[in-house]
């Protein structure tokens, strides 16, 4: 049965691109996630070509006439803001950056993640001590006061608010592959690998590791979502890069502009696409927490 239980997990771990496509495909919202997933990814691939304006151009409307807080229109999709900013333009652009963010700070917060969980897990004692209170003290810090205090110790750049997000984010995957990693390590096919004289970074990497890669996979979309929702609460309350345009900062110059109560397309189209790409993060997740845990599989 251990057997059979390794031999599954591991055949889980190595699967191609096309199987991926299918564990996304065999689940519906997973599916939905998926789409819009791809749907983002192509407007931020292609933000240059799409954005009729420069997200910072002053613009006019047909007659010549500054298009100052314009409703949606045929001319202008998503509207104008108080000093004539064409959004559609700012929020295709907008979405280069918040998927950058979202993904860097995603994965490079799963791997530190997986890496202390891996290693607290399999050696224990003092290890598991160490790591799992530096991981205690992290999760007794407030999160969103946390990142704005890191963010305004390093600066508002782009690279110190991922810098910032992924010094916190990483804890709950770790602690999760920890109790995983404890659970493995005393299956037979572990065993038998240190009876063969197997390295402990053998074990660990080429062992354990293959087989909690779904979990991986499923934090991994919490770590990216938790990430772009951060990075759009520091933005809206002033701790963003002010070089740089992400949605978070649309609704920052919007709350600046006093004009809240009056252009809600400006507050309308950001937060319809945190909401849709937060959602679609946790719809492809689905899938794989299916298959790390068959459980929630209908019957």
């Amino acid at each position: 049965m251990l057997a059979s239980t390794a031999s599954r997990w591991l055949h889980t771990a190595r699967l191609g691109i096309g199987e991926h496509y299918r564990i996304i495909q065999s689940n519906p919202l997973s599916r939905i996630g998926f789409r819009l997933i791809v749907v983002f990814l192509v407007i931020a691939a292609f933000a240059p070509w799409i954005a009729p304006h420069d997200p910072w151009e002053m613009v006019y409307d047909k007659d010549g006439q500054f298009a100052s807080l314009r409703p949606p229109s045929w001319e202008f999709p998503l509207g104008t803001t108080h000093l004539g900013y064409d959004l559609f333009s700012q929020l295709v652009l907008a979405a280069r950056t918040t998927l950058v963010i979202g993904a860097v700070s995603g994965i490079i917060s799963i791997l530190i993640g997986a890496n202390i969980g891996l290693i607290a897990g399999y050696y224990g004692g003092k290890v598991d001590e160490v790591l799992m209170r530096l991981t205690d003290i992290l999760y007794g810090m407030p999160f969103l006061p946390f990142i704005i205090v890191l963010i305004a110790l390093f600066g508002r750049k782009l690279e110190f608010v991922i810098l910032a997000i992924v010094l916190i984010i990483w804890r709950t995957s770790a602690r999760v592959i920890r109790a995983q990693t404890i659970s493995i390590k005393q299956r037979q096919f572990i065993l038998a690998a240190k009876a063969r004289g197997a390295s402990d970074l053998r074990i660990i990497y080429r062992h354990i590791l293959p087989n909690v890669l779904p979990l991986l996979l499923l934090y991994a979309a919490f770590n990216i979502a938790w990430s772009i929702i951060t990075e759009a609460s520091a933005s809206f309350l002033g701790f963003g890069d002010g070089e740089t345009i992400s949605w978070g900062g649309m609704l920052y110059e919007l709350w600046l502009s006093g004009k809240t109560r009056v252009a809600w397309w400006w507050f309308a189209a950001p937060s319809i696409c945190i909401v849709l790409l937060v959602t679609s993060l946790v719809f492809v997740s689905r899938a794989y927490e299916e298959v790390a845990n068959p459980r929630l599989r209908k019957r």
